[in-house]
C-alpha cells in the first residue's frame, strides 16, 4: 500500500508524475522500479501520467549500457490506453561521458568517477584509444545521450538533475548549475522558481524540504532506487 503525504507544491487535476532518481548503471533496479510504477498505474489509472528520469544513468554501477537500452525501449505499461509519457533528463555523468568521448584530455576525470565501469558495460577495453571507445558504443545510445534535455517544469515543480542557483530566474539558470550544483542550493531556505525535484546528492532516504525534494538514495552504493510519486497536493514514494 502506498502512503501519501502532503506535498510542498501541486500538480493540475488529472496529472501524475513519477520522478526517478540516479540510476548509475543499476539496470535491474531500474526495470524493477518500472514494474512498480506500472503496477501503480494499473491499480490507480490517471488521465495524464509522466515518468521522468532525473539523469545519471551511466557510471559506477555494473550495466550502464543496459540502463540506456532500457530507457530507449517503450515503457512496460500493461494497462489500457497509451501508457505514460517519458522524459529523460541529462545528468552530470552523461555530460562527463560525452565530453570524454569528444576530448580524450578530459577522460581521466570521467574514468575516475565510474566511467571505467560504464565502458566495460559496452565491452570496451580501457587499453584502447578514445576513438575505439566511440566506435564500440551503438550510435543510438550516443544519440540518446546527446539529446537529453536539462530541465522540465510541471505544475509547481521543476525537475532537474542537480538543482538550481538561488535568486536566479529559471530562464537564466546555467547548464553547469543544473548538472552540478550542491551549495548554495541544498541549504537555501528561500523561494525558488518552483519546488525543485532533483538527484545528484545521495542521501540514505529522500529529503523533503519546502523548496526541494532530493531523491538520489544511492542505488549504486547499496541504497534503494527511489521514485517520487506526485499527484494534486500529495506525494508518496516507490522503491526498488
Amino acid at each position: 500500500m502506498i502512503t501519501f503525504a502532503l506535498a510542498p507544491a501541486t500538480l493540475p487535476a488529472g496529472e501524475r508524475v513519477y520522478a526517478v532518481g540516479d540510476v548509475h548503471g543499476c539496470s535491474d533496479r531500474l526495470r524493477a522500479l518500472h514494474r512498480e510504477i506500472n503496477r501503480d498505474l494499473v491499480a490507480r489509472p490517471v488521465a495524464d501520467a509522466l515518468v521522468i528520469h532525473l539523469g545519471d544513468y551511466v557510471d559506477r554501477g555494473p550495466d550502464s549500457a543496459g540502463v540506456v537500452e532500457t530507457l530507449l525501449q517503450p515503457f512496460p505499461f500493461t494497462g489500457e490506453g497509451p501508457g505514460p509519457r517519458v522524459i529523460n533528463l541529462m545528468g552530470n555523468h552523461e555530460e562527463m561521458m560525452l565530453m570524454s568521448l569528444a576530448d580524450a584530455d578530459t577522460a581521466p576525470v570521467w574514468l575516475a568517477n565510474g566511467g571505467d565501469m560504464a565502458l566495460e558495460s559496452w565491452g570496451v577495453s580501457l587499453r584502447t584509444r578514445v576513438r575505439q571507445w566511440v566506435a564500440a558504443i551503438p550510435d543510438r545510445h550516443l544519440s540518446f545521450l546527446q539529446a537529453l534535455p536539462l530541465m522540465h517544469a510541471a505544475g509547481g515543480y521543476v525537475f532537474v538533475h542537480a538543482g538550481l542557483r538561488p535568486r536566479v530566474p529559471l530562464t537564466r539558470q546555467s547548464r553547469f548549475d543544473m548538472l552540478w550544483i550542491r551549495e548554495p542550493f541544498l541549504s537555501f531556505e528561500g523561494d525558488l522558481p518552483g519546488v525543485v525535484v532533483h538527484g545528484h546528492t545521495p542521501e540514505p532516504e529522500p529529503v523533503v524540504r519546502p523548496h526541494r525534494i532530493g531523491i538520489d538514495t544511492g542505488a549504486c552504493m547499496g541504497g534503494a532506487l527511489t521514485c517520487l510519486v506526485l499527484e494534486a497536493d500529495r506525494m508518496s514514494f516507490l522503491r526498488a
